[in-house]
């Protein structure tokens, strides 16, 4: 299993956790699953988050 299946799986999980508090699991779900799956394509190299971080040296 690599990180982007790992990742995706771990929000998975930890959605679980929050869909028994109410109707709103079903986008918790959706969410925690989005930012695993995020985290894990950026492990993987798929994706490059510090990107975003990085200052466009404007100014």
């Amino acid at each position: 299993m690599n990180n982007t299946a790992a990742g995706l799986f771990t929000g998975l999980l930890l959605a679980l956790a929050f869909i028994w508090g109410g109707s709103s699991g079903l986008f918790l779900a959706a969410a925690f699953g989005a930012i695993g799956l995020t985290l894990g394509a950026h492990r993987d190299g798929y994706i490059d988050l510090g990107a975003l971080l990085r200052s466009r040296g404007r100014g």
